[in-house]
């Protein structure tokens, strides 16, 4: 990396904002902030994202597309997986941020937010306007850890067998001679 270049990472890289700044109006900021950082060369909607962990810390993210679609990636995931990249498994609230009208996050960026916690969407849109929408009105029946422990069945339920019956195989599946 050029001199140069390596300015340019240090000058982009992800601090953590800790403190009274972490207000839903800071969180919404960084979101508008990040939106600016966004690759969107094909639908030119740029989208910007902040989260707010449990204890305090602030990550951004932004959405980039590739020209296979599917690979594209939204800004509230951009902004969790940070998150989750620098440690914090907790979090509390997402911003998001576009540049017209406010815009739900879509199902997939759900999901994410409820296996790290969020309670809380602030989505931003032109003018100024911010909706607070809480993630179980966005997501109701969300899949969690929770959920899913309570649908496993358990082994009793799904044929295994107990210790003493293990390596054995049942009188009726032996081979007749």
């Amino acid at each position: 990396m050029t001199p140069r270049g390596a300015a340019a990472a240090r000058a982009t890289a992800v601090r953590p904002v800790r403190g009274a700044g972490a207000t839903p109006a800071a969180l919404v900021a960084a979101a508008r902030a990040s939106r600016r950082r966004a690759y969107a060369p094909y639908s030119g909607y740029r989208v910007g994202a902040a989260v707010l962990t449990a204890d305090g810390a602030v990550f951004t993210g932004a959405n980039v597309e590739n020209a296979s679609y599917g690979l594209s990636l939204c800004a509230e995931r951009a902004a969790i997986i940070t998150a989750v990249a620098a440690g914090h498994r907790r979090l509390r609230a997402v911003a998001v941020a576009v540049g017209g009208p406010e815009a739900a996050p879509c199902g997939a960026c759900r999901q994410v937010m409820a296996e790290f916690g969020v309670t809380e969407v602030y989505l931003a849109g032109r003018g100024g306007r911010v909706q607070v929408r809480r993630l179980a009105d966005l997501l109701p029946g969300a899949f969690t850890r929770a959920a899913l422990a309570a649908a496993r069945p358990r082994a009793r339920d799904r044929g295994t067998r107990t210790p003493a019956h293990a390596g054995r195989t049942p009188r009726r599946a032996r081979p007749r001679r």
